[in-house]
């Protein structure tokens, strides 16, 4: 990661099975952020079972596997740079359970790329997602329609896609026009950093474009401080640590705040930032902070801490 890009952290989401991991491996693979030995590693795997050529899909297949084997079930953080941006991937796991995690990643990220599979369109969770991505005050979503090597690069194909997903977005008033739809194939890379001659008929730009075109976030300093907790720690010598990254506003030493729907506050005793104390932080800020006479048992991951005198509002449902 370069100094002085600025930097995105970016949601990816969608329907299990649609993808999401090979676009992933995808997107580290052209930005150059898989690292060549792994890469070479697979090459040499793949050619030994004869399939050179293949090493991408090793590398994809291996990510799957450590998948299955439940590694990458919590939030993987990837990085990859662009020309404009530092990106770091939220990953939101597809499955089910994984909805808690999606909430407390999706609503970590700036922007989102939701993977629809050409053959499949917009199932169950595209629609959870894109619910999810509303609330959570996600602005642009890029639309990757995924797997149009399975459907033969079918034009047809891809616009019934793009008119199912619009209607959705429609049905949450996500402003469409500020939705892109691009054509892709995460497996074989078409249009992912380049525009690609299976798809003539579309003459868009390609998914790292797209990104590199995503306007800057602006921190909302001024807003009122609101910090979804993403775990508690018991650290020895401080005691009860929660810790989550600053969506809004600002937090100081001495201030008083409340988390919500717990409901119980104190003052902010210490902020430590990178393993550092530090007297304020503010939006996209990872911190850890101690709180007056709140214990590991008052408070949990999902909950939202803000001023005590205007405390995140809890919905009834």
């Amino acid at each position: 990661m370069s100094a002085g890009k600025p930097h995105q952290n970016l949601a990816i989401i969608g329907h299990v099975d649609h993808g999401k991991s090979t676009l992933v491996g995808r997107l580290l693979y052209e930005t150059g952020n898989i690292p060549e030995h792994v890469i070479e590693q697979h090459r040499e795997e793949a050619e030994e079972k004869g399939k050179g050529g293949f090493e991408f899909a090793y590398v994809m297949d291996n990510l799957a596997e450590e998948r299955e084997r439940g590694v990458t079930i919590d939030i993987a953080h990837q990085e990859f740079d662009t020309d404009e941006y530092d990106f770091t991937i939220v990953d939101t796991p597809g499955h089910r359970d994984f909805v808690k995690n999606m909430i407390t990643g999706a609503s970590q990220a700036d922007h989102a790329v939701l993977v629809v599979a050409a053959d499949d369109g917009v199932a169950p969770q595209t629609q959870e997602h894109v619910f999810l991505a509303r609330t959570l005050g996600i602005d642009e979503l890029i639309v990757a329609v995924n797997k149009m090597d399975v459907v033969d690069y079918e034009e047809s194909t891809y616009d019934e896609v793009v008119d199912e997903v619009t209607q959705l977005l429609n049905q949450v008033q996500f402003q469409t026009e500020d939705a892109s739809f691009i054509p892709i194939s995460a497996f074989e890379g078409d249009n992912v950093a380049e525009a690609s001659d299976e798809t003539p008929w579309y003459d868009g730009r390609s998914l790292l474009e797209a990104l590199n075109d995503l306007p800057e976030p602006q921190p909302p300093t001024d807003a009122p401080l609101r910090l979804p907790i993403q775990d508690v720690y018991t650290i020895s010598g401080i005691g009860t640590v929660p810790v989550g990254r600053i969506e809004t506003g600002m937090m100081n030493v001495g201030d008083n705040v409340s988390f919500q729907p717990s409901d119980v506050g104190g003052e902010v005793k210490t902020i430590e930032m990178h393993h550092e104390e530090v007297p304020k932080a503010e939006p996209g800020d990872n911190v850890g902070f101690n709180v007056r006479g709140i214990g590991k048992d008052d408070i949990r991951r999902g909950d939202v801490c803000g001023p005590a005198d205007e405390p995140p509002s809890v919905a009834e449902t």
